[in-house]
């Protein structure tokens, strides 16, 4: 086993799930992501992975676990983004929003929190969005997994905090800024969520003692109303 610390980002795709794993590897941190599709990311260490496979996460997160020990850090960051008004939203997008967000969530967390009990602890993220707190029109499949995965991670919070583990939600409350983001959406750049200021924010509320830990954060543009 070596001294270097294990960070694992789980929907490592371009955008914020990169951006951690570069931020934990600044940090000196062993960090890999896991992701769906296969990554062309250089200098980054990014597995492909199905996250809704538990034994297809735990072929991956074990052997890293024997080699540097317990995550200290963990964050669940996949996305499945259906916007349709719910008639023409099909029963098969329902369940992909649900697997691809909340089944790989407890696939990633039946793999890493009981490791991290044992090791005395460390941080697990969950990344939720604005739907996490309310549903809007045309976002029935995309908001009721969002529901269901904050709901999750209250329960997770309440059961391993007192184990030492650190569970936030946070609620991204913008547009993040990717190409893709760009393409999808008319708005000022200046307006949008920057990747690397939402990862160094991942990375302070990971680093919080535990005297203040904080459950729940929500991150917006300054301009954002709310």
């Amino acid at each position: 086993m070596t001294d270097q610390s294990l960070a694992l980002v789980a929907g490592a795709g371009t955008g914020l799930g990169q951006a951690l794993v570069q931020k934990f590897q600044d940090k000196e941190m062993k960090a890999v992501g896991l992701s769906r599709s296969p990554s062309e990311a250089e200098g980054l260490d990014i597995r492909t992975c199905d996250l809704t496979d538990r034994d297809a996460v735990n072929a991956t997160v074990a052997p890293l676990i024997t080699e540097f020990g317990a995550p200290k850090i963990v964050v669940h960051n996949p996305a499945h983004l259906v916007i349709a008004g719910f008639l023409d939203t099909s029963l098969e997008d329902i369940e992909a929003c649900w697997r691809n967000m909340v089944l790989s969530c407890a696939t990633l967390a039946q793999c890493t929190l009981q490791p991290m009990v044992r090791a005395g602890g460390g941080t697990f993220i969950v990344s939720g969005a604005t739907a996490s707190l309310r549903g809007g029109g045309k976002f029935s499949a995309f908001a009721s997994a969002k529901f269901a995965l904050r709901g999750m991670t209250q329960s997770l919070a309440r059961e391993f905090q007192p184990g030492g583990v650190h569970v936030v939600h946070t609620i991204l409350d913008g547009i993040i800024d990717t190409p893709r983001s760009r393409e999808l959406h008319s708005l000022d750049p200046s307006k949008m969520m920057k990747v690397d200021d939402l990862a160094e924010a991942y990375w302070q509320v990971s680093q919080q003692p535990k005297s203040v830990w904080t459950h729940e954060l929500d991150l917006r543009p300054q301009s954002e109303g709310f």
